[in-house]
């Protein structure tokens, strides 16, 4: 089995930390790289990419979470395309990390993209929360072979624990990460309790962790006191950026206390200081989160048109957001239904569609 990157030698001791460029480096790879050199200084043991073209992973249906038109833009296409890297240029991003010792991690988004991503030495794979009813993704990840990485914002204790199935004997090689998909997250929305509740779901996982959208410092660390094996935190060179993810991440200097504040004694979850951010020890959608949960999942959709009392094939139905349509879970079962009427491509399937 591929060594558990987050079972390696520490730099530091205290939980794993991810840094997440994400797409903090504005779709500029020397930007990208620049933060791989900011977040070995900082104290990261791994830093985290997105892999997503634009036409594959958004239909014709998409629209901008609200975080997102926040930010300023004014449309899903424009937005992710000024933000892709290809393939080739996260090569050198790559090479940089291991040159210094980190690991590399990378979050694909569309099933036709691990293929793609297998061209690199990546020591670890992710899944966005968004991606906790995408068995075709999943499935194609666990293929690999590679240690990967579960993120379960916006996601249902029923929802993680179908998705934790899925992963057959490579739950053995996966972790599952508390998170809350709001951008960023305030304090009353934290709900840090819900990392023992995935520590006491029997998961059957290696390790669960956090992955962390508040603007804070400090909760990593009592992330940490609660059981979190693994942090993972957005990072980015200026927090006042324009852009989808910087508001919600910390520079190299908070991200460096962060990581320091993991590695000293840890705070005490009982302290009433922090009764605000753990919450209860529950697992649940937060009212934060439907927004990320109705846009950013993906439903099927067809690759090309079809014609009412025409078969649904397999091969032609792939995965995109939003999620107002059939759960990417839910393909085997939905192919070799019928039309009930004329579908278009590149729109989210519905059972209307299906007689």
């Amino acid at each position: 089995m591929t060594p558990l990157p987050w079972r390696a030698a520490r730099r530091h001791p205290g939980p794993y930390i991810i840094a997440e460029i994400g797409v903090n480096h504005d779709g500029d790879p020397a930007k990208a790289l620049a933060l791989v050199d900011e977040a070995h200084r900082a104290g990261a043991h791994a830093v985290k990419l997105q892999l997503f073209e634009t036409d594959r992973l958004i239909s014709r249906a998409a629209r901008l979470a609200a975080y997102q038109r926040d930010s300023g833009a004014t449309d899903p296409f424009s937005m992710l395309r000024a933000l892709e890297l290809s393939i080739d240029q996260m090569a050198p991003i790559v090479d940089r990390a291991h040159e210094l010792g980190l690991h590399a991690i990378v979050t694909p988004f569309s099933p036709g993209l691990v293929e793609v991503a297998e061209r690199l030495p990546w020591d670890a794979y992710k899944t966005s929360s968004t991606d906790i009813i995408n068995k075709p993704l999943i499935d194609n990840l666990v293929t690999t072979g590679k240690p990967l990485i579960v993120s379960t914002g916006a996601s249902t204790l029923d929802e993680i624990r179908r998705a934790a199935g899925w992963l057959g004997d490579a739950r053995r090689r996966s972790a599952v990460l508390h998170c809350v998909s709001s951008y960023p997250t305030v304090d009353a929305d934290a709900s840090l309790g819900a990392i023992t509740a995935l520590r006491d779901a029997g998961l059957g996982v290696d390790a669960i962790g956090y992955s962390d959208h508040t603007p804070r410092e400090d909760t990593g660390a009592l992330a940490a006191a609660l059981g979190a094996e693994i942090l993972e935190k957005h990072f980015t060179a200026d927090r006042s950026a324009p852009g989808p993810d910087h508001s919600a991440s910390l520079d190299p200097a908070g991200f460096a206390r962060y990581a320091r504040s993991c590695a000293s004694a840890l705070p005490n979850p009982t302290d009433p200081a922090f009764a605000a951010l753990i919450g209860i020890a529950e697992k649940r959608v937060l009212a934060c989160e439907a927004d990320v949960r109705s846009v950013s999942r993906q439903s099927l959709v067809l690759t090309h048109p079809v014609r009412a009392g025409e078969p649904i094939r397999r091969e032609s139905l792939t995965t995109k957001r939003p999620g107002t349509g059939i759960a990417p879970y839910r393909r085997d079962d939905t192919a070799g239904r019928t039309a009930a009427r004329d579908i278009e491509a590149d729109t989210p399937l519905t059972e209307d569609d299906l007689a």
